[in-house]
């Protein structure tokens, strides 16, 4: 049940990137104008990514299935409203009150994993929960392709209604209620911190990979959340009655998950980023065909994700992690050498190591995060696991992507110098915008598709390299920090007066 109520989260903002065409039509969907698409997207991110660690501290007080309820009725009302939405504003608006479900969501789930299962199992049913967001992330194309061939755009969301449906009769039904016996007073200014701070983050980081970092509103944006984080960091070693004791990131076995878990995602994000285009522009298969050719990803998920606790058993948390950090950057750094013409089964095998990497990468992650907190404090140790991934992987795509343009903006310049300085500025700015204008050259169109190809090709190999070497990173973090064998050494105790010389 909580995977299925993780499915429906994940599933959504997938699904939505394969409506995007549709949402622009101004007859069979909203006229959305480019911003307002990307807003439609963010809208969502941005809300999302700031409330994770609030909900995951209040579900940790108010109790964690209550926490869930509630998330998945906002989430489930919000997806009806986006599906008759009559203007790209009410979207935008449905799909921010979806941000906010989906935070209740997310951290309630992996919490009520660590309440209800017994050490023992946790491993294994982390590993479930980890799977079912690989699955999630790749089969939500597919699922979006097949709805928008034979529905309307807002199948897209309605199709989320009687999921949540069942999934709160379900939860009411087979989950038991957790909290924290001991919650203490509630850090209300801490929290507000954490808000202000990860909103401001987030939104700096989305504006500048769409718009560009060169403008000062960006960098205020980035600066100032970082400055407000480092004041929440500083009040809350300061605090009573701390929502985060921040003495943990000085524990290795919570820190080093923690920082894997933002570079894996900060690099397979970026990548998945414009592997999508790659496939549907540079190759030319169609939304749906893009979706299928992800299932690689998604059956190695769900394949070595729920095995990933025996072999951490068997091997030791470092191993296993090392490994899938390896694997994964192999992966990544393979599309440094895939062209226009690369046969599209080793395209497909890239996909599949990437699955089988990240699959033993965030199963041990997450379990030591777990495992390093109290039970009663479930909710923050997955509010910052699941923080720190959305915001990575928002900076992946937007730091990624910002190379990738700058390496296609480069390559592409001298096959524009023919061209009227309106389409030429056009098909400068991407590849979509070049595909766009030779759509009206006539005979001169195959010239600038095939340059506009390559450029891409040539900007797509050195970003995989960037990618691959944040991934490679994370293997050092791995080997240095993590633990290993079960039993190699003692946990140490959080919140115990030994922390600082323990660590």
């Amino acid at each position: 049940m909580l995977v299925i109520s993780l499915l429906v989260v994940v599933l959504d903002n997938t699904i939505l990137n394969v409506a995007l065409r549709t949402l622009a039509d101004p007859v069979h969907g909203l006229g959305a104008s480019q911003g307002e698409l990307e807003w439609s997207i963010n809208s969502y991110t941005l809300v999302f990514a700031g409330l994770l660690f609030t909900f995951g501290v209040l579900g940790d007080r108010a109790g964690r299935r209550r926490m869930l309820l509630i998330g998945l009725v906002i989430f489930g009302l919000a997806s009806l409203l986006s599906a008759y939405a009559q203007s790209p504003a009410q979207l935008i608006a449905a799909r921010a009150l979806m941000g906010i479900g989906g935070a209740a969501i997310m951290p309630a789930t992996l919490s009520i994993i660590s309440n209800v299962f017994d050490p023992r199992e946790r491993g294994r049913a982390i590993g479930m929960w980890a799977g079912a967001v690989g699955l999630a992330v790749a089969i939500g194309p597919v699922l979006g392709g097949l709805l928008l061939e034979h529905f309307w755009w807002g199948s897209v969301f309605l199709i989320n209604v009687p999921i949540v449906a069942l999934g709160v009769l379900l939860v009411a039904l087979l989950v038991p209620e957790s909290r924290d016996p001991a919650p203490g007073r509630i850090d209300v200014f801490g929290v507000l911190l954490s808000v202000v701070g990860l909103v401001t983050l987030t939104y700096g980081i989305i504006d500048g990979g769409e718009h560009g970092f060169g403008r000062p509103l960006v960098w205020a944006a980035i600066l100032g959340g970082l400055g407000v984080l480092a004041w929440f960091v500083r009040y809350e070693r300061r605090s009573s009655h701390p929502s985060l004791d921040v003495r943990l990131f000085r524990v290795p076995r919570f820190a080093a998950p923690v920082a894997m878990i933002g570079l894996v995602f900060f690099a397979a994000m970026g990548v998945m980023f414009f592997s999508s285009f790659y496939l549907q522009l540079v190759r030319g298969y169609s939304p749906l065909e893009t979706g299928l050719l992800f299932l690689p990803f998604a059956v190695a998920q769900l394949v070595f994700a729920p095995r990933s606790a025996t072999m951490v058993r068997r091997y030791g948390a470092r191993a296993v992690s090392a490994v899938g950090l390896m694997l994964t950057a192999v992966a990544l750094s393979a599309y440094a050498f895939v062209g226009a013409a690369t046969p599209i089964w080793l395209v497909l095998v890239f996909f599949f190591l990437q699955g089988a990497g990240m699959a033993n990468i965030m199963p041990p992650a997450t379990e030591s995060i777990m495992a390093s907190l109290p039970r009663e404090k479930a909710g923050v140790g997955s509010a910052v696991s699941n923080t720190i991934r959305q915001v990575a992987a928002a900076l992946g795509v937007a730091v990624i992507g910002s190379v990738l343009a700058a390496g296609y903006r480069g390559a592409i310049g001298p096959a524009l110098a023919d061209l009227p300085p309106t389409a030429r500025e056009a098909a400068g700015e991407s590849i979509a915008g070049a595909y766009a204008v030779a759509e009206q050259l006539g005979p001169a169109a195959p010239g600038l598709v095939a340059a506009a190809d390559d450029a891409f090709v040539s900007a797509m190999h050195w970003s995989a390299v960037l990618a691959a070497l944040v991934a490679a990173a994370g293997v050092l973090v791995a080997l240095r920090w993590m633990p290993g064998r079960p039993g190699t050494a003692a946990p140490v105790p959080v919140g115990e007066p030994e922390l600082a010389g323990a660590a």
